[in-house]
């Protein structure tokens, strides 16, 4: 008896060929999540914050114990806090006349500064420009100004209100040309520093004056412009502080001068916090400035 015979039957199986591409997976990095962020920024913070405040901290308990025995010539903290805890609470107050808060006072010093630094910062980087790139101009005006920025600010408050007869445009004279030197100077030592690279480069593709000041001459020297710049707006701050005691009117210059007429220390000491606090701002927000300006490469 013969069986039946069986077929096998065999499937193809197809196999891609070799050259065929294998497909690419894409790897997303990973996110921080927003609590560990979080964390890394009030860890940066308090880096930054917690020593001066500590600090501080320290020196007040100091002043507290040495200044709170009675017959002290100084006032210790809390009694300055007692004493002037009106000013604080409100700056805002307006009784007429020079009878106004700190924030009046302190809004009139931050105008004139406003004006005379910005006619500083403009000619300042003008002539510290011409000095930089014209030797002539540099051996005519350099040892004039090396002689006139070492004339004390308030040596030129007598000659600025003989000059003007009013004690505004006065003030402001004498915050221009207190400021104005360290601006001319680093500019000038600025444009004298741009390699001559740079200054090859601008002859090659024919840069005009304007282009060459504006692409070449700005960028390179930037960095020693906002060192002037910060100089000059702390001196600013001083000059217009000391001007004021002098011509009188609404300031905090004048402010302190009144109190201490008036036998409030704790009054000055208020407003000698006030003005080292803004003078520190006003720091930050030339030396932040000059950071985005030169990107980065200015001195912080």
């Amino acid at each position: 008896m013969s069986m039946p015979a069986m077929k096998t039957e065999v499937s193809a199986v197809a196999i891609p060929p070799a050259t065929a591409a294998a497909p690419v997976v894409t790897m997303t990095p990973k996110r921080a999540p927003r609590a560990e962020a979080y964390a890394r920024m009030a860890k940066e913070t308090a880096a930054r914050v917690v020593p001066p405040l500590i600090v501080v901290a320290l020196l007040l308990v100091v002043w507290e114990l040495i200044w709170r025995r009675a017959g002290s010539s100084l006032p210790p903290p809390s009694k300055v806090f007692k004493d002037t805890k009106e000013l604080i609470l409100d700056p805002f107050f307006d009784n007429g006349g020079i009878d106004k808060g700190l924030f009046w006072h302190l809004s009139a010093s931050l105008q004139r500064v406003a004006y005379g630094y910005s006619l500083a910062a403009i000619a300042g980087i003008a002539l510290g420009t011409l000095v930089g790139q014209s030797v002539w101009a540099m051996r005519g005006l350099d040892p004039l100004f090396q002689v006139l920025r070492t004339i004390p600010p308030l040596a030129w408050l007598p000659l600025s209100l003989a000059a003007f007869r009013d004690g505004q445009p006065s003030a402001i004279f004498v915050i221009f040309i207190t400021s104005v030197w360290p601006i001319i100077i680093n500019t000038a030592v600025g444009i004298r520093n741009i390699p001559q690279d740079y200054r090859n480069v601008a002859a090659v593709v024919q840069l005009n004056p304007l282009e060459f000041f504006t692409k070449i001459m700005i960028p390179a020297a930037a960095p020693y412009m906002f060192t002037g710049l910060r100089i000059g707006i702390g001196l600013s701050w001083l000059a217009i502080v000391a001007a004021e005691m002098l011509i009188g009117g609404v300031g905090i210059g004048f402010f302190i001068w009144d109190a201490w007429n008036s036998s409030h220390i704790s009054e000055i000491i208020l407003a000698l916090f006030y003005v080292g606090i803004i003078g520190f701002v006003l720091d930050r927000l030339i030396a932040g400035l000059g950071k985005i300006v030169t990107r980065g490469t200015a001195a912080n």
